[in-house]
């Protein structure tokens, strides 16, 4: 017999009844019942009850057992009774009456149990992640996404496309992330660079003539931590392909995404059609350019009803160009209590509020109620109700100013209006990709000029369209969002070095400089680069929506902290002098 298992705990039935098996794993927990000993034997694959009475010889030695204690015992198989079968595990049929054990690992007393749902700090939940991931839970959130990834694989391969590595330690690249950097023992004074993502390198096999290339890659960056994002590392599957354009890129990549959510959804719908909504229209309709499409609520343009208002608020501010009123419809939130809970919600995001109508029953049929109404009168507040195509049971949600400074919020309260009102559909995937993004950003304090997303996009109307106004620049940039969250990001490649120097000097980046810091996509585009583009998906992101969780640590192995330190391993950590000396470096402390 094997020194440590004959089957694993998932793998005997009422065929193996009268056998003497060895199992091996962990005592998920003991329960004694009369002074026989049941332990429910738990490993990667499932659960074995396993038993021992006062008549087994090793009784005494399974008294001592704990919970999470490592053990390997030897017994006979024999049916349970018909009122004992337990149909919820696979080995339900059965149980093992236990003739000889060997403790393989005793453990400690437990800083957080495995067994149960009780719910730990995630400070303690990271220190102890070798506990954390010996949850049920936690075990098949992390063999989803060893099978998503497999998935995405394999049809990327039956795509045509060809697996390569691409370099870990390179060149810092801007990506809109911080660098992390490292030193370089044999070049003092200079450093390295982890990739933010396989950008240039993705670009330069498109010159080499490769047509299509993925790979799941590792991407460092040095980012302020968020419940969907890690604040050090991620994987993607990055892929790029030559002679497409932006249409090519979403033919190809849908059926892999589409195809991933369809196998291992739960059974939650995957919607079909993947709209194509502008930037701009995202964030007037949804607030964000990562729409939730569950949610049916679509803001409006609501300006005119207001000028010369009663309203003067809003009636000033809209004297000043540039400022708008938006409207979110709130179907079904037609009551004061919940009209001032939004109002409410408005105040705690930093705003003075949000003005609201909403319309109830009244004489002659609908009649709008709230400060707003009274103020504009029954004709403009009639006016919006048709215009946003509300009914009585019905409000409406007001905000005011500039766009920029307000659209977050209202994006924000639109998603709480449709969870609250119950309008979010649940156990459904809906995708939208976000085109036509604008190439540049200005900085309103400074007033500089810089690219709002990534540097090497080829912008709509090639050279021409750089000789105006940059903030009027669109670039072939896309997302595709789901559920609230960006799951891809790519372009159309600059694969000009004429182009993309006059991009990069719209930026402020001189030729000396763009030739420094890229020098060799630069050098490369000179001998014949094809046109060119791609993108990359989130995997953490990806896996985090199947496994229905909103925190991203849920569905990675060994991650960070919110404050980007690994609690377990103990990182960052001083580093040895000797190791310093040796990199020509000195740490200058902090006050």
């Amino acid at each position: 017999m094997h020194a440590y298992r004959s089957h694993t705990c998932a793998a005997l039935t009422t065929a193996q009844v009268g056998d003497t098996v060895r199992l091996s794993g962990w005592v998920h927990r003991v329960r004694d019942h009369g002074g026989i000993l049941f332990i429910d034997l738990r490993d990667h694959y499932g659960m074995t009850q396993v038993l021992c009475d006062p008549d087994s010889p090793v009784f005494a030695q399974v008294e001592k057992v704990r919970a999470e204690w490592c053990i390997r015992i030897d017994g006979v198989v024999k049916a349970r009774d018909a009122a004992l079968v337990n149909p919820k595990i696979p080995t339900g049929e059965v149980e093992v009456f236990i003739r000889d054990i060997e403790v393989l690992g005793a453990a400690k007393e437990l800083p957080l149990m495995v067994f149960g749902d009780q719910e730990y700090p995630e400070e303690t939940r990271l220190r102890y992640r070798f506990l954390d991931l010996r949850r049920d839970v936690m075990q098949r959130n992390m063999i989803l996404r060893s099978d998503v990834v497999s998935s995405i694989r394999k049809r990327m391969w039956d795509g045509g496309f060809k697996e390569f590595q691409t370099p870990i330690i390179t060149a810092s690249s801007p990506e809109g992330a911080r660098d992390f950097l490292v030193p370089s023992r044999l070049h003092p004074g200079k450093f390295y660079a982890l990739p933010q993502a396989p950008q240039q390198f993705k670009q330069l096999l498109m010159v080499s003539g490769f047509d299509k290339y993925f790979q799941i890659a590792p991407c460092f960056r040095d980012e302020d931590p968020r419940a969907d994002r890690s604040p050090t590392d991620f994987y993607q599957l990055d892929m790029e392909m030559s002679f497409v354009e932006q249409q090519d890129v979403f033919d190809t990549i849908e059926p892999v995404i589409r195809g991933v959510f369809e196998e291992f959804g739960a059974g939650a719908s995957v919607d079909q059609d993947w709209p194509q909504i502008s930037y701009t229209d995202s964030a007037l309709w949804y607030g964000t350019d990562k729409p939730d499409l569950r949610n049916p609520i679509k803001m409006q343009v609501v300006s005119d009803h207001f000028r010369g208002s009663g309203f003067a608020i809003f009636a000033n501010l809209l004297e000043h160009e540039g400022n708008q009123v938006r409207a979110i419809p709130a179907p079904g939130g037609g009551s004061r209590k919940f009209c001032d809970r939004m109002n409410k919600f408005a105040q705690e995001q930093g705003l003075p509020g949000m003005g609201y109508i909403f319309w109830r029953d009244g004489e002659n049929g609908s009649e709008a109620a709230g400060p707003l109404a009274k103020n504009i009168g029954p004709e403009r507040t009639e006016a919006i109700r048709q215009q946003l195509g509300l009914n009585v049971g019905d409000a409406a949600f007001f905000l005011a100013g500039k766009p920029a400074e307000f659209e977050g919020v209202a994006g924000r309260a639109r998603t709480v209006i449709g969870e609250e009102l119950a309008l979010t559909e649940q156990n459904r995937f809906a995708f939208a990709w976000i085109v036509d993004f604008p190439m540049y950003e200005k900085d309103e304090t400074t007033g500089k000029v810089d690219f709002s997303h990534n540097p090497f996009s080829m912008p709509q109307g090639g050279v021409d369209a750089l000789s105006g106004d940059p903030l009027g620049v669109l670039g072939y940039q896309y997302d595709l969002a789901c559920n609230g969250y960006e799951l891809v990001s790519g372009a159309i490649r600059n694969h000009k070095p004429e182009i993309m120097f006059k991009a990069f000097e719209l930026a402020g980046y001189g030729q000396d400089e763009v030739r420094k810091r890229f020098g060799g996509m630069v050098n490369a585009f000179q001998y014949g680069a094809p046109p060119h583009g791609g993108c990359a998906a989130g995997i953490d992101r990806i896996v985090m929506l199947l496994a229905n969780t909103a925190n991203i640590r849920e569905v990675i192995l060994f991650p960070m902290n919110q404050r980007a330190e690994d609690l377990m391993m103990n990182a960052p950590s001083d580093p040895m002098a000797e190791q310093l000396m040796e990199l020509g470096l000195r740490v200058i402390p902090q006050n």
